[in-house]
């Protein structure tokens, strides 16, 4: 039977050390604090927005909330993020993505302080996933698949892994930091060929295609590990991932949908804020 890698049992042994942490810090005078920057409210933004609170109060963060209204104008949002920027008690900003239309986001992205990217939209914090340097910070999800990865002490040192995806927020960040631990990295996309048979080279499986069943039993060996980063919506209105429930079992190892991966990327957004305070140590 596979083994379930259940996040809410990464989430939990990641909040304690990160109690921790913040308890350090708070002694040396600093009080890690996340602003939390939305424009309306969409139900998957304010979700998030409940879970990222949760979970940053039960380290020991503090949370400031900046919600705008969804007609608010670009100028009126550069304003509140020129506000966090200047903000020496705030050390981390999460700012919600899509924009309404009237806003542009690539405005929005350059005018945040790298330093204070805790969830890795700038193109600072990407230069930085890219040549492994500790500029900003990479996206929370695919940090939160290396934490599971880690905390299940799933090898990755000359394993070969294949990332099904190649967004800018999941896929190529989560190449790069799985290159960054040693593995031979493959990433594969809606043009790939014979999709399954690359799959079924891999030690360590990651799915970020954002649709259901896109990877099926064809993909899938029983020495495998799967990491399941897709969120969506079955016929059926309930949650699952981007793997197959059949190819999930077929595998050594995976992530459920939902408790898997989701579970864990509200806590590394806590985990990037107390490494951005920190970080005003040095």
């Amino acid at each position: 039977m596979a083994q379930i890698l259940d996040g809410k049992v990464v989430a939990a042994a990641l909040t304690e050390q990160l109690k921790n942490d913040v308890q350090k810090l708070k002694d040396r005078g600093v009080f890690p604090c996340l602003a939390i920057v939305r424009v309306g409210e969409r139900g998957d933004d304010l979700a998030y927005e409940r879970g990222a609170t949760k979970r940053a109060a039960a380290a020991g963060l503090e949370v400031k909330q900046f919600a705008l209204p969804a007609e608010a104008s670009q100028d009126e949002l550069l304003a509140v993020i020129a506000k966090i920027n200047a903000d020496a008690s705030i050390h981390g900003c999460l700012i919600f993505m899509p924009l309404p239309k009237q806003i542009d986001e690539a405005a929005v992205r350059a005018a945040l302080a790298p330093e204070k990217d805790v969830d890795g939209i700038t193109a600072a914090s990407q230069a930085g996933v890219y040549s492994d340097k500790s500029v900003g910070f990479p996206p929370c999800t695919p940090s939160a698949c290396m934490e599971i990865i880690k905390h299940y002490q799933i090898e990755l040192k000359g394993a070969n892994a294949v990332v099904f995806g190649r967004s800018l927020v999941v896929g190529r960040p989560l190449a790069m930091m799985l290159l960054g631990q040693h593995a031979t990295v493959t990433i594969c996309h809606t043009k790939t060929r014979d999709a399954a048979a690359v799959a079924r080279g891999a030690d360590v499986l990651l799915a970020a295609v954002g649709h259901a069943g896109a990877v099926g039993e064809t993909f899938v060996t029983p020495d495998q590990v799967l990491i399941d980063v897709g969120i969506n919506v079955n016929a059926e209105g309930k949650l699952c991932g981007d793997v197959a429930p059949e190819a999930a079992q077929k595998a050594r190892a995976y992530t459920p949908v939902p408790g898997g991966v989701g579970s864990v990327t509200t806590t590394v957004l806590a985990k990037h804020v107390i490494e951005a305070a920190r970080r005003t140590l040095d």
